[in-house]
């Protein structure tokens, strides 16, 4: 089977052994598979290391082969990859076992796809396959991010960064499905009228003065994932009070802010990363609910996969880019 592969220091696509299902696991074949920042970062992490690793947390295919003992699934069923492994609960942190698709074990950027029938769940008969296969890692990233964390409700606002990255989509589809106020920025104006017409009430430009632009707002929460750049910027705008979930650093992992400041306001500063199984399948139940899809920019064929992470690489897109794993 082709696989997409960190190995020598380098990403390839290449033919891999297929493995055969035991026990519990069940194998899916792969139709579409999203990107996400972490595919970029898995190159890093890896350093010295060799041995090829499968990338990919997200996917979408049809079930082809069952384990002796699987009973959840039957061939034939469209599914869904749980991204995080064993992590049940919607505990106030990750626990130590967490392992994420992608590595440390092989992910779903490949034609066959096995794991626990455990880590998959049905896919949403409302969502075409291509949505569906760019869906879980960011989309449970926000829901965890924005509800169990953040706490949001209807009638708050909630300032979100960076609009234009496939959490901050689903980000800002979430809160308005919940009737809050959102606020977003971008450091292209193309992208500014997009997230408005995606359900935005007020885009900014990045590089503006946020605490001119926002003086008549009262925020609620703000959802961080850029870091350096802007985390100061953002605990200036919060609310006495207020809210701040960080979830990523795309700029640098270490910032600096008034500490004075920050425990004069008595505001709070909120970790969170992913999400558990249980919080897969409330988000899951809330995009059924409210007919929430992801906001696709490009789809790729596999064969493209370095145009893709290129575009990736150089944040142009809005939304998700998909990989098309098709087998003709």
């Amino acid at each position: 089977m082709k696989a997409i592969v960190d190995q020598n220091q380098k990403t390839e696509l290449i033919e891999r052994e297929r493995r055969n299902p035991v026990g519990y696991q069940i194998e899916v074949q792969i139709l579409y598979a999203g990107l996400n920042r972490r595919d970029l970062m898995i190159r890093k992490r890896r350093g010295e290391e060799t041995i090829p690793v499968t990338l990919g947390s997200d996917g979408v295919g049809i079930v082809t082969r069952l384990g002796d003992e699987a009973v959840r699934f039957n061939v034939g069923d469209s599914v869904l990859i749980n991204p995080g492994l064993y992590w049940d609960n919607a505990t106030v942190a990750a626990p130590d076992t967490l392992e994420i698709v992608g590595y440390p074990n092989d992910g779903t950027f490949s034609d066959y796809y096995v794991q626990d029938e455990k880590y998959f769940e049905r896919k949403p008969s409302f969502l075409t396959d291509a949505e569906a296969g760019c869906l879980n890692l960011s989309a449970l990233t926000a829901f965890r991010a924005i509800f169990t964390k953040g706490q949001l409700k209807k009638g708050e606002t909630v300032f979100i960064p960076g609009g234009a990255s496939g959490v901050s989509t689903y980000l800002i589809q979430f809160a308005k499905a919940i009737g809050a106020r959102v606020i977003t920025t971008s450091r292209n104006e193309e992208k500014l009228t997009q997230l408005a017409k995606l359900g935005a009430d007020f885009c900014l430009m990045t590089t503006s003065d946020w605490e001119v632009a926002l003086s008549d707002e009262s925020i609620d929460l703000v959802i961080d994932s850029i870091g350096e750049a802007t985390f100061d910027r953002s605990l200036s705008v919060l609310k006495k009070g207020g809210r701040l979930v960080t979830f990523g650093a795309t700029t640098d992992d270490v910032v600096s802010f008034n500490v004075r400041q920050f425990f004069y306001q008595q505001q709070t500063i909120l970790g969170s990363t992913m999400g558990s199984r249980e919080e897969l399948k409330s988000m899951l139940t809330f995009i059924e609910t409210h007919k929430i899809h992801p906001i696709i920019d490009h789809i790729y064929q596999k064969t493209d996969y370095q145009e893709a992470f290129d575009q990736l690489k150089q944040s142009k897109h809005l939304g998700k880019i998909v990989l098309d794993f098709k087998i003709s």
